[in-house]
């Protein structure tokens, strides 16, 4: 049986019936099948191929934060510098990460309400750039911010500092082309706008960051979170660990469905306009000022009302799930995730419907006509 509400949450989103269907294939043996060896190489390809480079890419075994882990614990070694770029939850998150790896991290924390402004960062890199690497954050999915990938991360390469990128909640609903933004290490997940179950991570890979990893003086501190582990797999037909089979058939299913919605980026970018603007129309504040994600709209709780109140409203009355925050966000925001396959008219309409009636019957009488403000802007 499948759920009884509709999940409209930023991650773990819906899954299409043919990524299910996909994932009920026989199982094969995993370490030994050559067949197998091809859909997981072809799965690594059609996601660079989706992320416009031609680097490598690799799917591990785990939710995405095991890829986060594993390019800060494969780049960092004790004593390296590392700046870590801060405007949001997850951003600030990293320096766990690299300090766990034994990395010295330097923060450059600004606004959490804004996207990082490009010049401002150019202005402070010019005094400090000592860095092998730095972090960067594309959608910060806590508070939906987005960051411009584009401009930060060949900044960053100017002075020649790689970057670890930070794109799971941001890929297939924003735009990510590897190449353009000369990045070295980007990470994205399963779970959200690619419409896959969780439980996979992938990393692509230029080679500056695979030449610092194999360069390293130090041994890295961990087997699972071990990037070098990978290399030649395919020569040598051996996975370091046996790979989860039908999680990567689904996975593969999900990347194909990407590759031929041709406006999966356009609809993205219509969907969440409309949203907020809707939910502007309603009274209610958007948290942030600037850097607003496409798959993500995020607003303040309205004032005499909470979010669990908000929250459980909608599922109890309206079967449909929203998602409150966490961390310094907690109790103070709403998040409506409108990515992958959250990202379709109807079950919009569905969503601004139950919001509607949600706030109205809280008390928030100013939801009057928030439905169709949603109509008007598509």
């Amino acid at each position: 049986m499948g759920t009884k509400y509709k999940m409209m949450t930023p991650g773990p989103v819906q899954v299409p019936e043919s990524v299910r269907v996909a994932r009920s294939r026989i199982t094969p043996n995993a370490d030994l099948d050559p067949d197998f060896f091809d859909e997981y190489k072809e799965t690594c390809e059609l996601i660079s191929q989706l992320l416009h480079t031609k680097n490598e890419t690799l799917i591990l075994s785990g939710e995405g934060i095991l890829g986060l882990e594993a390019a800060c614990a494969s780049m960092t070694e004790p004593g390296d510098k590392v700046l870590v770029l801060d405007n949001g939850i997850y951003g600030k998150g990293f320096a766990d990460f690299v300090t766990m790896y034994g990395g010295n991290v330097e923060m450059y924390t600004v606004d959490d309400k804004n996207e990082i402004d490009v010049d401002a960062l150019d202005a402070y890199l010019k005094d400090h750039h000592d860095f092998k690497y730095a972090t960067v954050v594309h959608c910060d999915t806590p508070s939906g911010m987005l960051n411009d990938i584009h401009k930060i991360c060949p900044l960053l390469k100017s002075y020649g500092i790689m970057t670890v990128t930070d794109s799971v909640s941001g890929m297939f609903g924003n735009e990510v082309d590897v190449d353009k933004a000369q990045i070295d290490l980007l990470c994205g997940g399963s779970q959200k706008a690619v419409s896959a179950p969780p439980g996979l991570t992938f990393v692509t890979l230029s080679q500056c960051a695979k030449d610092a990893m194999e360069n390293r003086k130090t041994p890295i501190a961990s087997f699972y979170c071990n990037l070098t582990i990978f290399k030649d797999y395919y020569k040598n037909q051996w996975f370091p660990y046996t790979m989860p089979s039908s999680d990567i058939y689904g996975l593969k299913q999900a990347m194909e469905n990407i590759r031929d919605d041709e406006n999966i980026i356009k609809r993205h970018a219509q969907i969440a306009n409309a949203t907020r603007k809707a939910v502007q129309s309603a009274g209610l504040k958007l948290h942030l000022e600037s850097g607003f994600s496409d798959t993500v709209t995020v607003f303040d709780v309205p004032e005499g009302i909470t979010d669990r109140q908000i929250l459980d409203t909608m599922l109890k009355e309206h079967q449909v799930m929203l998602a409150g925050s966490f961390d310094t966000l907690a109790g103070k925001v709403i998040r409506i995730g409108h990515m992958g396959a959250n990202a379709n008219v109807n079950d919009m309409l569905v969503t601004m419907n139950a919001l509607e009636e949600t706030l109205k019957a809280l008390g928030w009488n100013q939801a009057e006509g928030m439905l169709e403000e949603f109509r008007k802007n598509l």
